[in-house]
């Protein structure tokens, strides 16, 4: 698995975010059986990855989709905002053509799933540090099906509801009125076809929109 032959210079620079100790601890251990590949920082939640990117300034930040603060794709978001010259891989559980849609929106260049075999990810992270793309084939082949039809607001009130908050907590945690709230749900819910906001929270997160 290793390669006798990099050279200190050619060593890909890897920021891991995950928010289960033992995965995060495998795939550290994986990456670090790479005589190319160097974990310079490894944390468990979003705004952590954040303020290691500022830091490391990684070649390619590796990283789940759900974790406390913010998501792997908003992290994404927020790379692709910035600038940044870190490319993004993310390797998760959820097999969902939505999640893939909106991570190739952002800009991210790799996708895998954690069931993949494990020499897979050392290789993606090459091909992507090279300019490439590593995405799951089965879910490339699905993600340009059926579209999102919710925008980042209405995605980020509809998730916080579906966490239990009131109308109320999700206008106090996003600074935003009450009646903007309930108008972000309603357009939610009818956009999705279904009766209520927990039927919203719950098609939304099937179908890999959240």
């Amino acid at each position: 698995m290793t390669q006798a032959s990099a050279t200190p210079s050619s060593t890909i620079r890897v920021v891991l975010a995950e928010d289960q100790a033992m995965v995060r601890g495998a795939l550290s251990a994986l990456l670090g059986l790479e005589d190319d590949i160097e974990v310079v920082a490894a944390v468990a939640e979003g705004e952590a990855a954040w303020r290691a990117l500022q830091r490391h300034a990684p070649d390619i930040l590796v990283t789940d989709i759900e974790m406390p603060g913010l998501t792997g794709l908003e992290l994404a978001q927020r790379v692709q905002r910035h600038e940044l010259k870190t490319r993004v891989v993310i390797v998760t559980t959820f097999a969902r053509a939505g999640y893939l849609r909106r991570a190739l929106d952002a800009g991210v260049t790799g996708y895998l799933l954690k069931d993949a075999p494990a020499e897979q990810l050392a290789e993606a992270l090459r091909k992507v540090h090279a300019g490439g793309r590593a995405i799951d084939p089965e879910l490339a082949l699905e993600a340009w099906g059926e579209a999102d039809p919710l925008n980042d607001r209405e995605r980020q009130v509809l998730r916080l509801a579906g966490e239990g908050l009131s109308a109320g907590d999700i206008a106090r945690k996003l600074n935003l009125k009450q009646g903007t709230v309930r108008n972000y749900l309603s357009e939610a819910i009818g956009k999705l076809g279904v009766g209520n906001r927990i039927e919203a929270f719950r098609l939304a997160r099937q179908k890999g929109w959240l």
